[in-house]
C-alpha cells in the first residue's frame, strides 16, 4: 500500500486543555503534515520533518485547511435515522409515537441494511469516524450495522438493544433470548477488525429484573466488554423507573444492583442525578454522556458538566440521533456551549476540541489507537475549513488566533466546514 502524507496545519491534543491560556495541552503545526502508512498514522509533525520520512508517499495538499484527529460520538441509535426531526411532547411520549414504530422496520435485513449504509455516510460527511450506537432488537440491525462497519474499515461500537417489557410485542425480546443473541454477535463481532461489542439494556423501563440479570451475566463474562445504558433523562422516566424497582434506592441503585457501573459503562444524559448517584459514579469510574440537542430538543434539562467533573467524573459527549437534531459533532458543540452558559459554565474552544476527539477516546479506553494524531494510532482524520460558508469566511476575516478559528467552527460549523474525513487513511468522500 503506497504511503500518504497529508499536508496543512495540523492539531492534535496531548492532554484535557485547563483554560484558555493552556496551550501546552496540544501540538500545533502551522506547516503540518501526517504520513499514514498501512491505515495508521507513521508520523505527525512539522512538514519539513515529516516529509524525511516519505519522501515516497502520495501527498495530499489540504492547506490552509486545519487537520486533527476524527471526531468521535459516544451516544447515538442507529434504528433512528429516519425518526430525527420528529415533533413531539417529552421522551416517553417520543419514544412510544415515533421511536418504537420505526424500529420495528429493522427486522428487515433489506432495511437494516439500506440505513446502515446513510447511517454511515452521514457519519463520515460529518467528520465522525468512531461512534458507540444502540442497534434494534434485531439481530438483523446489528449485522447490517457491524457489516458496513466492516466495509468502510471503520472503528465502530454498538450492540442489540435488550429490551422485554413496556415496548410493542413486535420490540420485545426474553430475558433468554436478548441474552443468547447478544453473546452470538458479540462472540461474532467484538474484536474482528475494528468492531466493538456494546452490552446494551436499553434502560431500566424496558427490563426485567431477569433481563438485567441477563445483562449482568454478559458483563461478567465479558469484562472487556462496553455496556451503554440510559439514565436519569427525563423527571417522569425517573418517577416511573423507580415504580418499577421500588426497592432500589435510587435509579443508578438499579445498575448498582446488577454490577453494570465501572469504567466500561456509559450512562446516556445523567440530567437528574441525586448526589448518592454522583458518588457513586465517581467511586466505580463510570462515565456520563452529556446529549445537548437531545436533551434541548426533549425538553429534558440541563447536564451539569462542571459539577460531575468537580467530583472527579469523565463525561462524553455525543449526538444523540434521533432526538438528538443533528449528526455533527461541530452543532453538538455549539448546543453544548449554550446548555453550559444556562448552567454558568463555559467550555474554552481546546477543550471543546480536545473532548470531541481525545476527550472521548478516553472515556472509551481507547486512546491508544484513536483521538489523537500519534504515531501509531490509526488514521482517522478530519480536514476542517473554517471559511466553508460565505457568513463564517466573513467572520474569519477578523480572526487572529487558533482559538477563535475554533470557536467560528464550533458555533458555525456544520458538515459543509468537513473538507474531507479518512478512516484508516482512506478518503471517505
Amino acid at each position: 500500500m503506497t504511503d500518504k502524507l497529508l499536508r496543512g496545519r495540523v492539531l492534535n491534543f496531548k492532554s484535557e486543555p485547563q483554560g484558555a491560556d493552556d496551550t501546552s495541552a496540544f501540538d500545533y503545526f502551522k506547516d503540518g503534515a501526517i504520513l499514514i502508512r498501512d491505515g495508521v498514522i507513521a508520523a505527525t509533525g512539522l512538514f519539513d520533518d515529516v516529509i524525511e520520512q516519505g519522501r515516497d508517499a502520495e501527498m495530499v495538499d489540504h492547506r490552509p485547511n486545519l487537520l486533527m484527529a476524527g471526531f468521535i460520538d459516544t451516544h447515538l441509535h442507529f434504528p433512528q435515522v429516519q425518526v430525527l426531526a420528529s415533533w413531539g411532547e417529552q421522551l416517553l411520549d417520543w419514544l412510544n409515537n415515533y421511536t418504537f414504530p420505526e424500529e420495528t422496520r429493522f427486522v428487515d435485513p433489506e432495511h437494516a441494511a439500506r440505513m446502515a449504509t446513510a447511517f454511515y455516510d452521514e457519519l463520515t460527511g460529518h467528520g465522525t469516524t468512531t461512534a458507540v450506537a444502540y442497534c434494534s432488537v434485531h439481530s438483523s440491525s446489528v449485522e447490517a450495522y457491524f457489516s458496513e462497519a466492516e466495509r468502510r474499515n471503520m472503528r465502530m461500537l454498538g450492540g442489540k438493544v435488550m429490551m422485554d417489557r413496556n415496548a410493542p410485542e413486535e420490540l420485545t425480546d426474553t430475558p433468554q433470548s436478548s441474552y443468547d443473541d447478544s453473546k452470538m454477535l458479540l462472540e461474532k463481532w467484538h474484536g474482528k477488525g475494528r468492531a466493538g461489542y456494546v452490552i446494551s439494556p436499553r434502560f431500566a423501563i424496558t427490563s426485567t429484573p431477569q433481563q438485567m440479570e441477563a445483562a449482568q451475566a454478559l458483563v461478567a463474562e465479558h469484562p472487556d466488554v462496553h455496556v451503554q445504558t440510559h439514565m436519569s433523562e427525563n423527571l417522569n422516566e425517573i418517577a416511573y423507573t423507580k415504580e418499577l424497582y421500588p426497592d432500589a434506592p435510587d435509579y443508578m441503585g438499579i445498575y448498582e444492583h446488577y454490577r453494570l457501573l465501572g469504567p466500561k459503562i456509559l450512562l446516556g444524559h445523567c440530567i437528574h442525578l441525586e448526589d448518592r448517584e454522583i458518588g457513586l459514579m465517581a467511586e466505580t469510574g463510570s462515565h456520563p454522556v452529556f446529549c445537548p440537542t437531545s436533551n434541548l430538543f426533549l425538553g429534558s434539562g440541563l447536564f451539569d458538566d462542571a459539577g460531575l467533573r468537580a467530583r472527579g467524573i469523565s463525561n462524553g459527549i455525543a449526538t444523540d440521533i434521533g432526538g438528538g437534531t443533528s449528526y455533527s459533532m461541530l452543532q453538538t458543540l455549539n448546543e453544548g456551549y449554550k446548555v453550559l452558559q444556562l448552567r454558568r459554565q463555559q467550555t474554552h474552544a481546546y477543550r471543546a476540541f480536545w473532548w470531541v476527539t481525545r476527550g472521548n477516546a478516553e472515556v472509551l479506553g481507547l486512546e491508544d489507537k484513536i483521538g489523537t494524531l500519534n504515531a501509531g494510532t490509526e488514521a482517522d482524520v478530519v480536514v476542517l475549513d473554517a471559511c466553508a460558508t460565505s457568513a463564517m469566511a466573513l467572520r474569519m476575516e477578523r480572526v487572529e488566533t487558533l482559538a477563535e478559528e475554533l470557536f467560528v467552527l464550533q458555533i458555525m460549523g456544520d458538515d459543509r466546514a468537513i473538507a474531507q474525513t479518512y478512516v484508516a487513511g482512506e478518503a471517505q468522500k
